[in-house]
């Protein structure tokens, strides 16, 4: 069996994948990253298996792919693939840890003046007591979360030792646990922090709106864990301008990386976190054992974990 491998890796990351492998198998395995440019798409496409995010028309002219295994939980670009030869595996689920890790520590920060402390260290400047009165409590705050998957549930998780005040909202509601997001503006003008962990749907594009945004109260804080397209990003600028919104921890923007000339890095109430939220040390070697989860159940003709729904985007 022919596996490319395009996913980028260190050499310690490929020794794992390479011993796990048993070798009364035959694997011929394939580093894209050690072949050149011009030698990877043919590569890939004499290629059974894939581990990686390939470009979408390499997707679209392969014939002998039967499985691909993304890097990514996001699908983009894949739903517009015209075909299904083959099926495609996510990783559903992966960064829901990380990205709710992120999205804690990015409403800690603001809350207990971190980020503003920690850009005055570096100039030898002491505030200590007049910055007393500008801090806040996460403790018994009521929240919003928007999305019911991994990083929706993993925020109620650790904020729930807040004891806070929890609401999550979802596309489709589960009673007494789960709202729906057309039940949202009930709660809206009460929230001190809504937390978006939206994926990128047809349905979750330009979500939160002027309309939406209208109705946050003026000392909230809005987070975004999600994608940066469920946002209409100019309105939530000229709310966070005009001290509609107290706030914003944004790991995601409408344009990544965000140009240097944007007015988001020097919004004083803003905290980018730069689309890092997915990321830790082991998050590479993590994705290998995954693929070689999935790798046992495709050669056991079992199926396979997290299979994508190109169209519903997830």
């Amino acid at each position: 069996m022919k596996i490319y491998i395009h996913t980028l890796l260190k050499e310690s990351e490929k020794q794992l994948l390479i011993s796990a492998l048993p070798s009364e198998k035959g694997y011929q395995l394939s580093f894209g990253d050690t072949l050149l440019p011009e030698n990877r798409r043919t590569t890939f496409l004499e290629a059974s298996v894939c581990m990686g995010n390939v470009p979408l028309d390499w997707a679209e002219e392969s014939t002998k792919l039967q499985w691909l295994q993304l890097h990514s939980a996001g699908l983009d670009p894949y739903q517009q693939l015209s075909h299904s030869r083959f099926p495609i595996t996510h990783l559903k689920g992966f960064f829901g840890q990380s990205v709710a890790e992120t999205a804690v520590a990015g409403i800690m920060a603001v809350y207990r003046g971190i980020d503003r402390l920690s850009v005055l260290q570096p100039q030898n400047h002491w505030v200590g007591g007049s910055i007393r009165p500008s801090l806040h409590l996460l403790f018994r705050k009521k929240v919003g979360i928007l999305g019911n998957g991994a990083i929706g549930q993993t925020v109620a998780k650790i904020l729930n030792g807040f004891d806070c005040d929890i609401k999550i909202f979802s596309r489709t509601a589960i009673e007494g646990q789960v709202w729906s997001w057309s039940d949202i503006g009930a709660y809206l003008p009460d929230l001190d922090i809504l937390v978006a962990c939206l994926p990128e749907t047809t349905e979750t594009i330009g979500l939160i709106d002027e309309a939406f945004l209208n109705q946050m109260k003026k000392e909230a804080l809005f987070v975004n864990v999600g994608r940066g397209s469920a946002v209409d990003e100019p309105v939530l600028i000229e709310k966070l301008q005009a001290g509609a919104i107290a706030g914003a921890v944004l790991d995601v923007t409408a344009v990544e990386p965000l140009p240097q000339n944007h007015v988001l890095w020097n919004m004083p109430n803003v905290l980018l976190t730069q689309h890092s939220s997915g990321g830790w040390a082991e998050e590479n070697a993590d994705k290998v054992k995954v693929f070689l989860n999935n790798l046992q159940r495709f050669e056991n003709n079992e199926p396979l974990e997290n299979i994508a729904d190109l169209a519903k985007g997830y």
